[in-house]
């Protein structure tokens, strides 16, 4: 997490070097200074640090984080925050889940920068000015409103008569004439805002950043500004990737659109399952439907050959967007800080990740039928065998074969083996999705790789889509797109390793049936990406967050195993949990803040 503070204690500063003509891979912020908001009109290198400050406050994690307090797996840190919350300590003033001081700063940055944006002299020529001016205002706009989104999806809830709020509706500085006691506005008002917000985005941002070669290649709406090639390519160039395009922000917005038409919040979002169809549907037409999936796109961690040649704000084609390559042994740099944390014991790692059995049981066979099917083919005696491919994929199960080690976990095997050691697995397996099997955390010859923070994947948008389609026109329906919820579903599994697909035939028979298969292919595809917290709160599935995490008790009989299934871990989740609350405090502090109610 120190890159993350990093960026904080220099988030206020400038670009480093040629800000208006480059960012270095991404964009890497200069010194702090604490000059006022008066001097920003006239430094451009300053003012543009406050548009940095709602990019380096992202909460986008670099690695898995809150798995560990849902079913899908435990930790060995027992001091764990996110473990504590699971076991019952979560509340309005002990939330590890918390967003709400952290988003409303970024907004408060983002619309004093709103603000003083088109008084800011940056450039000269009054043509480069003028779309440095349109540049980052969109980029303001859809900083604005992903970081509103982040503040709803952990705040949103509802009060004690049953409606649904969002948080206050913030669009000016604030200062300290300003009335900080505001009401929270509904939901359905913080959804619009958000779509307002992301419509004028895409609007005034190019879709992507790309280098022009000729002034007929510029687009219509900057040639009207009087913009030639040479002046696009400064503003809108390719030495901008990695900052917020519409591109991207169609697909934030194909995000929100989901999250407000999920059972938790569908009745007052304003916002239906077909619209949030179609939304997911014009960003993945972007990249041409189904023939934009990438072939490698569920194992992108382990794809070296693109990673380790990654050009300038370059992206592998599964990624819509993503943070710096990063290669260095620093404990903040995730060169091999994720492996040095999840790496079993016997790889010099802490292991601290531990898959869950619910989440191995959720595997299908290879055949495409789920264990607990007649017929699936699925052995107790030998439970990993004719597996999806996906599971070794992402889970260490006992006898992997990994950086030229076995890691064996049955009990009594050594230092991988079940709760052998304070670094070793509680359920049996280990964390292998995210991690690079040619990074050495050996302190004698530690060897770090190049990794990327990943924000958006291409898969999550695919399964939005299929998740919304189905809902709205059933497995087979289309809405007039070219593809089904059950052609994204049936490519998704094919390109995971299914062969043969036994299953998807008789689920696509029933709309409901086939809604839990989309769950349990998002629950498959997005494990340990600090997804599975969330989903389960907008699907109302409060029953699967009480459940007990189970892990698997390998016995060695002699050169023959057995395997039992167990208890790790209790959690105490109640019901109105769905929604996450505010702040104690600063419901104490402001009598029109209403709590959700339970909390």
């Amino acid at each position: 997490m120190k890159t993350y503070n990093k960026f904080l204690a220099l988030a206020l500063g400038v670009f480093a070097a040629v800000t208006l003509t480059s960012c270095d891979d991404l964009f890497e912020p200069a010194q702090e200074n604490n000059r006022g908001v008066e001097d920003m009109v006239n430094d451009p290198t300053y003012a543009v640090g406050l548009l940095t400050y709602g990019y380096a406050i992202s909460p986008f994690n670099n690695s898995s984080v809150h798995d560990i307090a849902t079913d899908d797996a435990v930790t060995n840190d027992m001091s764990s925050n996110y473990r504590q919350m699971a076991l019952g300590s979560w509340s309005a003033s002990s939330n590890p889940m918390d967003q709400w001081q952290a988003r409303k700063a970024a907004i408060q940055y983002i619309n004093t920068f709103l603000q003083i944006v088109g008084d800011v002299r940056w450039s000269t020529d009054e043509v480069t000015n003028r779309l440095f001016i349109e540049k980052y205002t969109g980029e303001a706009y859809a900083l604005r409103a992903l970081h509103f989104y982040l503040l709803l999806q952990a705040h949103a809830g509802r009060n004690a008569a049953g409606e649904l709020l969002g948080a206050p509706i913030i669009l000016e500085p604030e200062d300290a004439n300003s009335d900080f006691n505001q009401a929270r506005a509904p939901f359905a008002e913080c959804i619009q805002q958000i779509f307002t917000d992301l419509d004028k985005a895409i609007e005034m941002l190019p879709l992507q950043y790309e280098r022009l070669t000729s002034d007929s290649q510029v687009p219509a709406r900057y040639r009207e500004m009087g913009a030639t090639f040479g002046i696009y390519n400064l503003a809108f160039g390719q030495d901008q990737r990695g900052r917020l395009s519409a591109q991207i922000a169609e697909v934030i917005k194909a995000q929100v659109a989901l999250f407000a038409a999920s059972p938790a919040y569908r009745d007052q979002s304003g916002v239906t399952s077909e619209q949030a169809a179609q939304m997911a549907a014009a960003a993945l037409n972007r990249i041409g439907g189904l023939g934009g999936l990438d072939p490698e796109g569920n194992d992108w961690y382990m794809n070296k050959a693109v990673l380790d040649n990654l050009g300038q704000g370059e992206n592998p084609l599964e990624i819509v967007w993503r943070g710096n390559v990063t290669q260095g042994t620093e404990d903040w740099n995730m060169g091999l800080t994720q492996e040095l944390n999840n790496f079993p014991p016997t790889l010099y790692g802490s292991g601290r990740i531990n898959p869950s059995q619910n989440l191995v049981d959720a595997f299908p066979m290879a055949n495409g039928m789920p264990i607990t099917a007649a017929g699936s083919g699925y052995d107790a005696n030998d439970p990993y065998a004719g597996r999806d491919p996906r599971l070794t994929t992402y889970i260490m199960v006992n006898g992997t074969q990994y950086a030229g080690t076995t890691i064996n976990t049955y009990v009594g095997s050594g230092n991988d083996g079940l709760t052998a050691t304070g670094t070793s697995t509680r359920t049996g397996y280990y964390l292998r999705k995210l991690l690079r099997d040619d990074v050495s955390v050996n302190p004698s010859s530690q060897n770090a790789k190049y990794h990327i923070p990943v924000y958006i994947r291409y898969t999550e948008i695919f399964l939005a889509y299929a998740e919304a389609a189905n809902d709205a026109w059933g497995p087979i329906g289309t809405g007039g797109n070219a593809y089904s919820a059950k052609d994204v579903i049936a490519a998704l599994r094919q390109r995971g390793g299914i062969q043969g697909d036994q299953y998807i035939e008789q689920a696509a028979d029933d709309k409901t049936t086939f809604a839990e298969l989309i769950r349990n292919e998002r629950r498959i595809e997005m494990c340990f990406e600090n997804k599975r917290f969330w989903d389960l709160r907008r699907w109302q599935l409060t029953d699967l967050m009480k459940q007990p995490v189970k892990g698997m008790r390998i016995t060695d009989n002699g050169g023959t195993f057995s395997y039992e299934t167990f208890d790790v871990e209790n959690r105490d989740y109640q019901d109105h949990m769905i929604y996450g609350p505010l702040p104690y405090n600063e419901v104490l502090k402001w009598s029109n803040l209403q709590q959700n109610q339970g909390w």
